[in-house]
């Protein structure tokens, strides 16, 4: 049977057709959809993890056990899962274990543009890199083999472009693997220095093997046509070199570390030269050059190193003279990203400008609270660094200059608990002053609303303990904890003034839903009274895609409008009010809080 699937759906059938027991992941773009289409297959057992250093951790630990355990995560996140990676080469395996990196060129979704394929390098694992969805599954479902035969753990590069885009595959079914009996084996698994001696000895003797297995590999392939230009491509660069060229002569590789030293010797020869297409990093380029001096062989010479490819921009640097006009769009006025209209987090950062804090900010939805006009954050680094950098921050101004700031952290619930808690364990410990306040919009909002250990629900939307971040807050010595509702401006105001100009730590849990949650809820928008509109534009100032103005005056747009009621809270002349079904002002016997807490209920 024949199927239309993404590439993060072709790597969850190819993870379950290899027999898979276990999977494990943090959500992160682009490489989300890969676990929660594993959980779908009821034969494997699959989590969400609080991070990607976790997921892996417990990965190995189930690859020990004797099962075939799978990771995913986006390329960012493989940094965190850094230290057992290094490991888990040294050690092997057990069961096969496969890492997904799913890698971002041009930065859809991510802080950097950094190229996975060093990981494979530096950690000495085999790796594949898929073209297509086809590829992607038949690769993922080979991998858990090639894991097993070799003794190492695989790597499987991905990229946003076959992450999300779709084509045809073949599906076959599931080969049932017994879980391996588990046996202690202590100078394998316990990786003292002695041990990682002699076992480094062993991974350099795999990596011979691997060679041998990737010169033989039939996906890396030679597909001769003309022998005047030969072009080397892996992943999805093949696809648009190939949809450029496709009079030349091709070399495909697939798996690509170790690299098949022997067939590009034979493809060296048989081309007058050489391109080699490669998104970001010159990594074949570099070793292909250093193993055969000599050839004329070009690269990023021709090809950019920064930013996503595409078939246009491969055209253009090949053949610079086909240079295309670009489309003109016409006046097309700028959108930029801005936060949901009724999202719990605009009240927050609307506050923090009025106060004029030094924000550290997170990743997530909230980042975009730096944007214009709420301009309410200073710095974004990695996931759990707002709070970390809040008290290096504050450290420097009144520990260092006897300096008072208003310094706050800004960190999401899911990223709170993916790295945020030990950075506030160190916050505390080390008598920091700086005031966190940790977003509770109970669900892992950014990369399409996945559970996390706040939300009470597992992978599958079952009921699990739910971690309470106030008692996490609490537990690791934070004495000023305050849990407040968002959308009650007055109140958020006072407490992190209050909180702010305290001389000890301070945490602020501010708890209401994303507004995504309620899409399938109906309710009443809130409209201007344009008699009453003195066009003094304060509402505006709250970002809120759903206000414009025309003609000096705001507008709501009723199909945008989730009734949250902040504008109605900022506007200073009363202008804007709820209205009925029928668009009469029932301002004055409409109960918000019961309104919002109604609204809540039918969510839950």
């Amino acid at each position: 049977m024949k199927k239309l699937l993404s590439g993060n759906e072709a790597i969850a059938r190819g993870a379950w057709e290899g027999g898979a027991h276990f999977g494990a992941a943090y959500p992160g773009t682009p490489s989300t959809e890969i676990l929660e289409n594993l959980s779908k297959y009821e034969e494997v057992l699959t989590e969400w993890s609080t991070n990607e250093k976790v997921a892996l951790e417990v990965a190995i630990g189930a690859s020990f056990g004797g099962a075939r355990a799978l990771v995913a995560q986006k390329h960012v996140g493989l940094n965190v899962a850094a230290d057992p990676l290094f490991s888990v080469s040294y050690i092997g395996v057990t069961g096969g274990l496969v890492i997904v990196t799913a890698d971002d060129p041009g930065m859809h979704s991510s802080q950097n543009e950094q190229d996975n394929r060093h990981y494979a390098r530096a950690a000495k694992l085999a790796m594949f890199e898929p073209s297509d969805s086809q590829e992607a599954k038949e690769f993922t479902r080979m991998a858990f083999a090639l894991s097993e035969e070799y003794d190492i753990p695989v790597l499987i590069r991905m990229t946003t472009r076959t992450c999300h885009s779709k084509s045809i595959v073949e599906l076959g079914e599931r080969k049932e693997v017994e879980i391996k009996e588990y046996q202690k084996d202590f100078q394998k698994r316990v990786i003292l220095p002695s041990h990682a001696r002699k076992l480094h000895v062993e991974v350099e003797e795999r990596l011979k093997k691997l060679k041998d297995f990737s010169n033989n590999f039939e996906y890396n392939k030679i597909e001769w046509n003309s022998k005047d230009v030969g072009i080397i491509a892996s992943g999805v660069a093949y696809q648009y070199a190939k949809e450029v060229m496709p009079e030349a002569s091709f070399l495909k590789i697939s798996f690509s570390y170790p690299l098949p030293d022997k067939k590009i010797e034979e493809f060296l020869k048989g081309v007058k030269k050489v391109i080699i297409v490669e998104e970001n990093d010159p990594i074949m380029e570099t070793e292909i050059k250093a193993m055969f001096p000599g050839y004329e062989i070009h690269g990023k010479d021709m090809i950019p190193m920064i930013n996503e490819l595409n078939p246009s921009i491969v055209r253009e640097s090949i053949n610079p003279e086909e240079k295309k006009e670009k489309v003109d769009l016409g006046d097309i006025p700028p959108r930029p990203p801005a936060l949901c209209p009724g999202c719990p987090h605009t009240g927050v950062f609307y506050i923090l400008n009025q106060l004029k804090a030094i924000v550290a900010g997170d990743i997530g939805c909230y980042t975009l609270g730096a944007l214009p006009p709420l301009n309410a954050m200073d710095s974004c680094v990695d996931m759990g660094a707002s709070v970390s950098n809040a008290h290096g921050l504050d450290t420097v101004f009144r520990k260092l200059k006897g300096e008072k700031k208003r310094v706050v952290g800004v960190i999401g619930d899911s990223t709170f608990f993916h790295s945020g808690i030990t950075s506030l364990i160190d916050l505390v410990y080390n008598k920091g002053a700086a005031t966190i306040i940790i977003l509770d919009n109970r669900i892992t909002a950014m990369t399409g609303h996945q559970e996390n250990p706040g939300s009470g629900k597992n992978i599958k939307g079952e009921p699990t303990k739910e971690i309470k971040i106030e008692d996490i807050v609490r537990a690791v010595g934070v004495e000023d904890v305050h849990v407040v509702d968002p959308f009650d401006l007055k109140n958020l105001k006072k407490v992190i003034n209050d909180a702010i100009h305290t001389d000890e730590p301070s945490v602020i849990i501010t708890k209401r839903p994303c507004a995504l949650l309620f899409r399938k809820v109906k309710w009443s928008p809130l409209k201007v009274i344009p008699d009453k509109c003195v066009g003094c534009k304060i509402c505006v100032r709250l970002g809120c895609p759903a206000i414009s103005f025309r003609d000096n005056k705001a507008v709501i747009e009723p199909t945008l409008c989730t009734s949250c009621g902040l504008c109605a809270d900022v506007c200073p002349t009363d202008a804007i009010v709820p209205v009925d079904e029928s668009g009469t002002n029932i301002r004055d016997y409409w109960d918000y809080d019961e309104h919002v807490n109604n609204r809540d209920k039918e969510v839950k």
